[in-house]
């Protein structure tokens, strides 16, 4: 779902409106500021944009391309570029998740790998979290032979507030089954690196 698909809903946007309001209030702004008018409002289609995932099931996203196939070997999408909110600061951390599996009887739609993603960033979040969820999803929907998944951000709670440090990136790693052995997680890392 793209935002030009998405529609708020009206009582949760008002909700939050009037929270952000107060909240705006609170820092020394004039809501009243003509640049400030319609921002809570804005911010409350926002939010729920960017938590939409709390409304969404991963599991049916999965399901609802399922295939039979005999198809043994390793299947990676990489490089699928993700945004959330850091659970600690409601910042952003962005940047690319890279999912493998290995089939076992069963293979899903491509896109369907990218959406799942998608739901479990578009929540509150840490990018530990987030990795092990987008595995434990894919290996219990589709029990494949074994699931990687590897996840490179950067984190604005690190780089607009706090040690104040750009450029830092910072990858997490989960892995289930075939993937317990190095040899095949060094074949899935050459592949998102090469």
């Amino acid at each position: 779902m793209n935002l030009q698909d998405f529609q708020p809903n009206t009582e949760r946007t008002k909700a939050i409106a009037d929270k952000m309001r107060e909240i705006i209030a609170l820092t020394g702004e004039d809501t009243r500021r003509d640049g400030l008018v319609r921002t809570p409002e804005r911010i409350g289609e926002a939010m729920q944009f960017l938590t939409k995932g709390y409304r969404e099931d991963p599991d049916a996203i999965l399901r609802s391309a399922l295939f039979t196939e005999d198809y043994k070997q390793m299947v990676v999408v990489k490089d699928i570029d993700f945004y959330s909110l850091c659970e600690h600061h409601l910042l952003p951390f962005f940047g690319k998740a890279h999912v493998a599996y290995i089939p076992n009887g069963k293979v899903t739609g491509l896109s369907k790998i990218a959406r799942i993603v998608d739901v479990y960033a578009r929540r509150f979040q840490i990018q530990e979290r987030m990795t092990t969820q987008i595995k434990e999803c894919i290996q219990r929907t589709l029990n494949p032979l074994g699931v990687m998944v590897v996840i490179e951000a950067e984190h604005l709670c690190m780089q607009m507030r706090g040690v104040q440090k750009q450029h830092s990136i910072t990858t997490t790693s989960d892995f289930t089954g075939a993937f317990t052995r190095q040899e095949t997680r060094e074949e899935f890392l050459r592949l998102i690196k090469g």
